[in-house]
């Protein structure tokens, strides 16, 4: 039996729900870090403040017009960068992602939030961005921001044995994906995205789909060891809101220039 003969390839109406894809999506992520005993202050561009104060499995935090003690997981994706994520059970249907640099003390903030109602041709999922710094000393380097580094790469993501992805990046505002392996073989489609950069060769990579509420926040290493690492958000089978992780290895297929006129 050749090998093609035994991948089955779901009928392109059996579109699957965001916890049957992201189950094992994390098998590859790298591991997570204890912040038992650290304590951040961050600055956002807009005046507004997150404070967090990191137990063994917990974050009590302050910020954004709310409040709570919730679980976190972070994840070192360098030495001195840390992706951090609040999946919120203080506040439903919500997650807060941080990433922060202990060496220059720049941060991100992504907060995504599934709304109560459906509107069709709007992602259920919404997300909202803000550059800022840590009060662990002066900042320095480059301010997190919008960038249009990754349009015309190709890359796949391999998450696990049983998950892989194409990704294109299209313009400054989407990107196209199409699943390889795992149960969402065959299936594709163009959703919204975000591209920030935070550091050389570190991208923030967030997606918002149409079809499925879900919604993703990554973050990119480009450089010498070509893994993401991420986390969604969105409604499970049962409608229910649901947290996972994701993380993986990146292998780059090659980039585009376009010659003249250029993609949003």
């Amino acid at each position: 039996m050749s090998v093609d003969e035994t991948i089955s390839d779901p009928a392109l109406d059996e579109w699957r729900t965001y916890d049957e894809f992201a189950a094992g999506i994390d098998t590859y992520r790298l591991p997570n870090v204890d912040l038992a005993g650290t304590a951040l202050t961050l600055a956002l561009e807009d005046g507004q403040t997150l404070a967090l104060d990191f137990g063994a499995d917990a974050v009590t935090w302050s910020g954004l017009g709310a409040s709570g003690a919730d679980p976190y997981d972070a994840v070192a994706v360098r030495e001195d960068v840390v992706f951090v994520n609040l999946p919120l059970e203080s506040r439903e249907r919500e997650a807060l992602t941080v990433v922060y640099s202990t060496t220059t003390h720049r941060a991100t903030v992504v907060r995504s939030r599934i709304a109560a109602e459906a509107v069709e041709g709007t992602p259920q999922v919404g997300q909202e961005f803000w550059a800022a710094t840590t009060d662990g000393g002066t900042p320095t380097g480059e301010v997190p921001g919008p960038s249009r580094d990754l349009i015309g790469k190709r890359n796949v993501y391999r998450y696990s044995p049983h998950h892989l992805y194409e990704h294109v990046y299209v313009s400054s505002q989407r990107y196209a994906w199409q699943c390889l392996e795992g149960v969402q073989r065959g299936h594709g489609d163009m959703d919204l995205s975000t591209v920030w950069k935070f550091a050389d060769g570190l991208y923030l990579f967030c997606f918002r789909e149409f079809r499925i509420a879900v919604a993703s926040v990554w973050l990119h290493d480009l450089g010498y060891q070509l893994m993401t690492t991420g986390i969604f958000l969105g409604l499970n089978g049962d409608g229910a809101s649901e947290h996972s992780r994701g993380g993986g290895h990146i292998y780059p297929l090659g980039a585009v220039a376009y010659p003249d006129a250029q993609p949003v």
